[in-house]
């Protein structure tokens, strides 16, 4: 298909940047192995839009050519289907109602799996998977054959119990059929063992001396073991010592002649965790006597990990929701503090603004930072690559890394005597850096040492294959801790999704695969150095760019800077906020009418022609906010300039006003950031371009 680009081979510019010829070729195979599989498959942004796809996404949905392109709404396919009747299921429901159902549940972003017959009379199943904070993936699988399969297995099942039945019959009356009966019965028995060993569920029959008598191939497997070495061995015997304890209790209640269903958990034969979940049914006799139990169990270890990283993931939604919010009230507070010191310091002598009020201003200033640090962690700051200082960045991250350990925990730096500068994002990197504290203090349990190293890196090109990386200069991390160690066996998977080294429910497994997605994505790479009972070293390089530049000196205003002001109209709810912000205008020369709610703020621009600038909140009681204020203000007066100020620091408050192209300062400021914004404004709406 013309419109199918994220498949069709990428032209060198689209291909990664500093990728090699190796990564175009492993680019191509990946994207013609996805073409091979059966399965259909998509991927969705969070808008959510058609970011790519494979063939068997047209040819099992046949959907049209002019549809499938990047960018599609994924409400678009929706529409489709309901138009031409895909969602028989609905009944006579309208076309919008049933798009708006699925659309609802698309948004809640959350695992899910369905199965659906076409019209044309296949069976999909349909499997939809989330992607946290970038969009979904959604498979699809015909099953039309194996649910034509089942429904001959079920056929088989029922004629074999009526041909039992009638050999049965026929043993009566003639003895010389005995023969032919037990070989239809061999038959027989060979297709249901080979039907019960390839369903995927564990099977297995215990008698009433909790003796293996029939396991199929599955739950011989499921313990390491063959179906011929389960079979005559006792349940506590297969199980071991701690994994029996668990469900022993469960086997005393089916042995009263009850039906029980449990889960239990035991280690494999790589010594790795996994869990079954069983259901235990008593074989009763004419007597009401307890024969045996038939054990049907399946395997829920994906399951559990799936459970445990989504509870990781709404933890950290909490902590977002939680801190978003205190972030405003605190950004607030630290507007007044800082309003006022700064305000307080051109009023006093030199040497008293440096004794009191410079350590005030500072202390104001690092509690600003470190709201925006507890943004970053939890997920609420817009984040942006740039040119980082590492060893500043690290040096600064020192202080808060010494909150998140235990005291007996040692942090040692090592960093270079001149700067060296990476083109990296710096909240994803204080959050690899954080992750990877973190798991060192917990290979740490009775306290040790953490080492962060900072050091220059040059690749050559004979190293450029070894190391994956095109030749260049790089800077160096290395993590070092002087715990436990990794077990040599899990080593090569430790990046691998939902591997972790922690007890079951004491980690995700997402920690060192998200450090490994940030190292690749921007542009390095990552290795893991173990040796159990010594410790862990994390070495990770980063592309070294030059620093930034110097910002000019700021010059003297001129005269036309010094000039009478334009009136301003103030908006903003908090009254010690608004004093603060009006006092800062007023000494830059501003002249200041306010209103502490967008209604009054609207008769204002309404019946005060004078107002020459709009200063607003962006989120006021009383039912119009900022953004709605400016959209009021442009249809009055389009030529308005207006600046919105907030407290509030997510990505989703931003994003709300972002479309009105309205500057916007957060808080807290002083008076130099808000004369740097007004200036700026201003001298745009003088010169337009």
């Amino acid at each position: 298909m013309t419109a199918r680009s994220p498949f069709a081979t990428p032209p060198p510019a689209a291909l990664p940047p500093g990728g090699t010829p190796e990564d175009a070729r492993r680019y191509d195979l990946l994207l013609a192995g996805l073409d091979l599989l059966d399965q259909a498959i998509a991927v969705f942004d969070a808008t959510p839009k058609l970011v790519t796809w494979n063939k068997a996404m047209v040819r099992l949905l046949d959907f049209p050519e002019s549809l499938v392109r990047v960018g599609t709404p994924f409400e678009a396919f929706v529409r489709f289907n309901a138009e031409r009747g895909e969602y028989a299921e609905r009944g006579q429901q309208s076309v919008d109602k049933q798009v708006a159902e699925r659309m609802a549940s698309v948004r809640a972003f959350e695992p899910h799996y369905a199965e659906r017959t076409r019209p044309n009379g296949k069976v999909l199943a349909i499997r939809g998977v989330p992607i946290p904070n970038l969009g979904f993936v959604s498979l699809w699988t015909d099953i039309t054959e194996q649910r034509r399969y089942e429904s001959l297995i079920q056929q088989q099942n029922v004629l074999l119990e009526a041909r039992v039945r009638e050999r049965t019959a026929e043993l009566l009356s003639a003895k010389t059929e005995i023969d032919d009966i037990a070989q239809a019965l061999g038959r027989s028995e060979a297709r249901l063992q080979m039907i019960i060993d390839s369903i995927p569920a564990l099977v297995a029959y215990v008698d009433a001396g909790r003796i293996y008598r029939f396991a199929n191939r599955g739950y011989a497997e499921w313990f390491g073991l063959t179906k011929d070495a389960v079979v005559g061995r006792s349940v506590a015997e297969v199980f071991g010592e701690d994994a029996y304890a668990q469900i022993r209790a469960h086997i005393d209640t089916a042995s009263r002649g009850e039906q029980v269903s449990y889960e239990y958990a035991r280690k494999d034969e790589k010594g790795r965790a996994v869990y079954a979940r069983s259901v235990v049914v008593p074989e009763i006799d004419a007597g009401g006597q307890v024969v045996g139990f038939f054990v049907l169990s399946i395997d829920i270890t994906a399951q559990k990990a799936s459970e445990a990283a989504l509870v990781q993931a709404q933890k950290m939604e909490a902590v977002g929701q939680l801190t978003g919010g205190l972030a405003h009230d605190f950004n607030n507070l630290l507007t007044i503090i800082i309003g006022n010191l700064d305000a307080a310091r051109t009023r006093c002598d030199p040497a008293t603004a440096s004794a009191y009020l410079d350590p005030a201003m500072h202390a104001a200033r690092r509690g600003a930072e470190l709201i925006r640090r507890l943004l970053t962690f939890s997920r609420r700051q817009t984040l942006a690559p740039s040119a980082v200082e590492v060893g500043k960045l690290v040096h600064d991250m020192t202080q808060l890394l010494s909150r998140s350990l235990t005291e007996s925990v040692r942090i040692v730096t090592r960093l270079p005597d001149a700067p060296l500068h990476a083109m990296v994002d710096p909240h994803q990197l204080e959050n690899a850096l954080l992750n990877l504290a973190i798991n060192a203090r917990d290979a740490m349990p009775d306290g040790g040492e953490l080492s962060i190293a900072v050091n220059a890196r040059h690749i050559p090109a004979s190293m450029a294959t070894l190391t994956e990386l095109p030749e260049g200069d790089y800077v160096q991390i290395d993590v070092s801790d002087t715990g436990a160690g990794i077990d040599p066996a899990l080593l090569p998977r430790v990046f691998e999704p939902f591997v972790t080294t922690k007890p079951f429910g004491q980690g995700s497994g997402l920690g060192l695969s998200m450090v490994y997605g940030f190292v690749r994505q921007s542009g390095g790479n990552i290795r893991v150095r173990s040796t159990p009972g010594q410790g862990t070293q994390v070495t990770f390089v980063l592309p070294r760019t030059e620093p930034p530049p110097t910002p000019p000196p700021e010059t003297r205003r001129s005269a036309a800077a010094r000039a009478p002001r334009c009136p301003v109209l103030l908006v903003e709810d908090e009254a010690e906020v608004r004093k603060i912000v009006r006092l800062q205008l007023t000494e830059l020369g501003y002249p200041v009418v306010e209103a502490d709610n967008g209604v009054d703020a609207k008769d204002m621009l309404t019946h005060v022609p004078d107002i020459g600038l709009l200063i607003s909140d962006t989120v006021m009681p009383g039912g119009i906010g900022g953004k709605a204020l400016v959209q009021f203000a442009r249809e009055l007066r389009p030529d308005l300039p207006a600046l919105l100020i907030t407290g509030y620091a997510s990505g989703e408050a931003i994003r709300e006003v972002q479309d009105l192209d309205v500057p916007i300062l957060r808080k807290p400021f002083d008076r130099k950031a808000l004369e740097r914004t007004l200036h700026a404004l201003l001298t745009s709406v003088e010169s337009p371009p």
